[in-house]
């Protein structure tokens, strides 16, 4: 009996967002708007994400004893996420420093805070957690060995990974092993074919699918590259496949990523065949883009229906 359909592991941080006319290049200085501060993170926003679309969602994660904390375990209740595995103190609530740009692109430059205290203890102590969903999905905001802890876990109790490797790092044979799937954009695509020497990781000479296939060569059970407006690519034991995106007008794709994740998540943990849950990942993603902020930009199902 699975108690949840999805438990992520991941980071959970204070969003300080500005709005600028340009992304400043190196040693220089731009005016932006006032400071924003959203509730963010991309553990926090995938439990956000997936909760909001009607998935039993629960978080593992640490955050600070500070007013950044309180605004993330706020955030995540509202939501209906269980914060009952929200572990705090250690260091203060890790903080991502935002610029997005009029195109709704951003930078972003993470200080990790709490989420690099949390540990592979603290993921065994949460063995049942884990035990009790249908997938857990898991980022690389927190350390390599608690991510490799919590794959161990999983495998163990017989649940389902999912693992988006942002930002991007060599990966363990056994985490990479287990993930099914692995969820990459494009550029973390192109570093882990440059690690593993494929000549795939040339962009100019590869094609998404082509992307995908050699990803899947690595390791993993199944690979989606997510491509932004034009969709995503997903490739497993039985080939590639692409997957449109509705077109939208784009207003920040902070945690769109997230949000994508979530879905893809959530629905494979209801029994959906690849396929049939990139297509719905894809429409979330898209809804999450045209409305500002990560955990509130992200839509309902009925919101993602009626579209």
């Amino acid at each position: 009996m699975h108690t949840y359909d999805l438990v992520v592991v991941g980071s959970a941080n204070a969003d300080l967002v500005v709005r600028v006319e340009r992304r400043p290049g190196a040693g220089e200085t731009v005016l932006g708007s006032d400071l924003a501060t959203h509730a963010g993170g991309k553990g926090a926003n995938q439990a956000v994400a997936a909760a909001r679309l009607g998935a039993g969602t629960a978080l593992l994660a640490r955050v600070g004893r500070d007013a950044h904390g309180r605004l993330l375990a706020d955030s995540l209740g509202e939501a209906g996420v269980d914060t009952s595995a929200l572990l705090t103190g250690g260091a203060p609530t890790g903080v991502a420093l935002i610029t997005v740009d009029p195109d709704g692109n951003n930078s972003i430059v993470v200080a990790p805070g709490a989420n690099a205290r949390l540990t592979p203890e603290d993921v065994e102590r949460a063995e049942g957690l884990l035990a009790a969903a249908r997938v857990v999905s898991l980022q690389l905001e927190i350390p390599l060995d608690t991510v490799a802890a919590a794959v161990a876990t999983a495998a163990r109790n017989g649940t389902r990974v999912v693992l988006n490797p942002s930002p991007p790092v060599p990966l363990p044979a056994e985490v990479l092993a287990a993930c099914d799937p692995l969820v990459v954009n494009e550029h973390e695509a192109r570093f882990l074919l440059d690690l593993a020497g494929d000549p795939a990781a040339d962009a100019s000479s590869a094609s998404p699918e082509q992307w995908a296939e050699a990803l899947l060569a690595t390791g993993p059970r199944s690979v989606v590259v997510t491509l932004g407006a034009a969709g995503a690519v997903l490739a497993d034991a039985t080939g590639a496949a692409r997957v449109a995106s509705p077109r939208v007008e784009a207003v920040d794709t902070t945690g769109a990523g997230d949000a994508f994740t979530a879905a893809l998540a959530w629905r494979l943990g209801l029994g959906e065949s690849l396929t049939e849950a990139v297509r719905l990942a894809v429409r979330v993603g898209a809804a999450a883009v045209t409305r500002p902020g990560a955990q509130e930009s992200y839509p309902t199902l009925d919101e993602v229906a009626a579209r």
